[in-house]
């Protein structure tokens, strides 16, 4: 092993070697973005979520094919006078509806007919205090955000044209007639919007962040820009690459994949980098010359490279498995990403590292002590005297080490209590809790929550096969205490048996109490089948809507937490067990980033809830949080251990625990600090899941790197000591020298 570690070490920094190495990664790069599509022009950010198999997406299939007339995604336009609509605004509303009956919009595929309407018949549909009016118009469901979002503007328009002034740009504490876009169409839209410009802020705040923790720790602007340009390298393959895999229809991606990916490739990223840097840096201080000390950090670090790659590869393709599409659409981008960083950390930083040398860490540069001394006495100063102040990780390492019980108990009791308040999270699907109050389709939506039943803004639809026979559908429905307004049954157009029902609920259509009565009309319209003496009911009744739409969500999330996470930690512990070949060592390390992910859970609600007000976190957030914080905190773990492991060979036990806490906690905190930065900056991003998914996994990684990794760890393992490595076997050293089997 050692041989062939040499051999790479030497084709990626050798006189020739590293120059070939720059130069590869460049023709690459530029090759794949000139032959290639970039990954942003294939987004598809209204890729369905849910397999055919879940019972709303069969429903859909079967409105699509009974009720085309209503086939369609509706854009709500909500009007609003705090004062009451008036005539001229009724008018307004008529000629719009006559200029896009006889000129439709773009993928426009129903309009009602206001403009055929009496006045007095259009007053009816205002809401009970004459403020408020909603006028639907449906679009094909194969319309992209970017066409729906040119229509909205079209609508704007003409508005701003009778209107004499723009009411979609009047505040809601305006005299005047407001409009604004809403429903499923509007928060489409909106949604869309918020993440392709939060894109560019998110890179450059990314990016930024790095820098000045790079400049921070190692005080040096041409270190800190090595990371950053294996980054950039990174990404400049990743997105060809994904581009094309999207254009060829073998996966889908999306704005929010794409986004989370670039910070990973970012954090993770500078990670790896981070781990060689260190090691090269440390060797330069005892070893004169670069090419060699390069060489021995390479073979020193590139199998935990390697190893807290794959793990982390492994472990987001494990999203593959997931059936809720969104979840699924993470898996290649962040996989893919982590895998072509790591090959970068392991090529293109050594060649880079080679060509500067010990320059790479201007003005603070590494040398050995004679170096120091020849360099003081050529420019006719004192020669300095070393200095033996010890590191704060050397002082936690003795801490560790002399007292590990204290340590044990006090790390877990702090963890403990922290993942205490993990079970009184409480999780929404509510889509409208994601985005910014002053959203416009959100304010529309709370517009027509006060003057209308909340339901209107995603009525759900109910369907039913009745064979033919008479069934009380309306009566049925109409009985229950949640159901606002039921409208009349209408037949379908291959089936007449088939018949549909648009129900309005008296609660947020998108809020969890609205679906947890999905089961409940869909019970209430078996019985009136099972009453009207149809057999088979449950294979006749179909449910859809968003909030039918939303309660399969949650059921697809609670499958996909049950099945993923165990498969995480199953392949974590195969990979482990391979690697290090204790089982010992395997147990103690998963659960120790086990309780680390439930303490950031509980912390990450705390915060959430008491100091920031949320009243919920979005359901997704567990699962994508417990893979990242378990695969990534794995890396730190297998960096540190393996230290731990090479010098447990010749040193006792406690020594080679305390020498390589010493020596790996310094790049462990930088790579914790600057992995928790780049997950804060999503907090700073007006899309809630992302700001909640930012703050819990920025906690999570700041738990491992400042109490799990320099404290939990070790004081196991010396708590453990050779039975830490069982079975595995290796020489070690007692305190007094001796060498013994472990």
């Amino acid at each position: 092993m050692s041989k062939t570690l040499e051999k790479y070490g030497k084709s990626v920094t050798g006189p020739r070697g590293k120059w070939i190495t720059l130069v590869l990664w460049i023709v690459i790069t530029g090759a794949l973005s000139v032959l290639l599509p970039t990954v942003n022009s294939q987004e598809n950010n209204n890729a369905a979520n849910l397999p055919d198999s879940y019972p709303s997406v069969q429903a859909e299939a079967v409105a699509e094919r009974e009720f085309p007339n209503a086939d369609g995604i509706p854009a709500l336009i909500v009007w609003h006078r705090e004062s009451g609509i008036t005539d001229d605004d009724l008018k307004m509303v008529q000629n719009m509806a006559e200029t896009f009956t006889a000129k439709p919009l773009p993928e426009q595929t129903a309009l009602p007919p206001y403009h055929q309407m009496p006045l007095p018949a259009l007053k009816g549909q205002l809401s009970d205090n004459k403020k408020t009016l909603v006028t639907p118009i449906l679009f094909s469901k194969q319309a992209e955000s970017d066409r729906l979002k040119e229509n909205f503007a079209a609508i704007r328009q003409q508005a701003a044209g009778q209107a004499g002034y723009d009411p979609f740009a009047e505040e809601l504490s305006s005299q005047r007639l407001i409009a604004r876009v809403s429903g499923p169409a509007g928060i489409s839209v909106d949604a869309t919007a918020l993440f392709k410009n939060a894109d560019v802020s998110l890179l450059i705040a990314t990016v930024l962040i790095v820098l000045v923790l790079l400049l921070a720790i190692y005080r040096s602007p041409i270190l800190a820009f090595i990371p950053l340009i294996a980054v950039g390298f990174a990404y400049g393959v990743t997105g060809p690459i994904l581009g094309f895999m999207a254009k060829e229809g073998w996966i889908e991606v999306d704005s929010q994949a794409i986004s989370i990916m670039t910070v990973l490739l970012f954090g993770a990223g500078t990670d790896y980098c981070l781990f060689l840097v260190a090691r090269f840096r440390q060797l330069l201080t005892a070893e004169p010359d670069k090419w060699t000390a390069l060489k021995q950090a390479i073979s020193g670090s590139s199998g935990a490279i390697a190893m807290s790659g794959f793990t982390v590869v492994l472990s987001l393709a494990a999203l593959l498995l997931a059936d809720y599409g969104a979840v699924k659409r993470f898996a290649v981008p962040f996989s893919l990403a982590i895998l072509i960083m790591a090959i970068a950390s392991l090529t293109l930083v050594p060649a880079m590292l080679a060509i500067l040398g010990r320059g790479s860490f201007y003005p603070f540069v590494p040398r050995t002590a004679e170096m120091i001394r020849e360099r003081a006495v050529k420019k006719g100063k004192p020669v300095p005297q070393p200095r033996n102040r010890r590191t704060i990780g050397a002082r936690f390492a003795d801490l560790v080490v002399r007292k590990p019980w204290t340590v044990i108990v006090v790390t877990v009791l702090v963890l403990g209590g922290a993942a205490s308040f993990a079970p009184s999270v409480n999780y929404t699907y509510d889509l409208l809790s994601s985005f910014p109050k002053n959203m416009p389709s959100r304010e529309g939506f709370a517009l027509i929550g006060e003057s209308f039943s909340p339901g209107s803004l995603a009525p759900v639809k109910v369907m039913a096969d009745a064979e033919g026979k008479t069934a009380e559908w309306q009566g049925a429905l109409r009985k229950l205490p949640y159901v606002d307004e039921v409208s009349a049954p209408q037949k379908g157009k291959q089936n007449p048996n088939i018949v549909a029902m648009d129900v309005q609920l008296n609660v947020n259509p998108y809020d969890n109490e609205a679906m947890e009565h999905i089961p409940e009309l869909r019970a209430a319209m078996e019985a009136a089948l099972s009453d009207a003496g149809v057999s088979g009911v449950h294979d006749r009744v179909w449910i859809g809507g968003q909030t039918a739409e939303q309660h399969d969500t949650k059921r697809a999330g609670d499958r996909d937490e049950l099945l993923i996470i165990p498969v995480v930690i199953g392949l974590i512990a195969l990979l482990l067990l391979a690697y290090l070949r204790s089982v010992v060592a395997m147990l103690y390390l998963i659960a120790t980033v086990v309780l680390s992910y439930g303490s950031a859970l509980g912390l990450g609600w705390i915060v959430l809830h008491f100091f920031m007000g949320a009243d919920a976190v979005a359901g997704a957030i567990p699962l994508y949080a417990f893979v990242f914080l378990v695969a990534l905190g794995e890396d730190y773990n297998i960096f540190m251990i393996s230290s731990i492991w090479k010098k447990r060979k010749e040193k006792p036990i406690t020594e080679a625990i305390r020498q390589g806490v010493s020596e790996t906690g310094g790049v462990i905190t930088s790579a914790g600090l600057i992995l928790a930065g780049t997950f804060a900056v999503l907090a700073t991003l007006p899309i809630q899941v992302l700001l909640q998914f930012g703050i819990i996994t920025a906690i999570g990684v700041l738990l491992d790197t400042f109490i799990v990794r320099p404290f939990l760890v070790p004081a196991l393992t010396t708590v453990l000591g050779r039975a830490a490595f069982w079975p595995g076997a290796g020489a070690t050293r007692t305190a007094d020298g001796r060498r013994e089997m472990a």
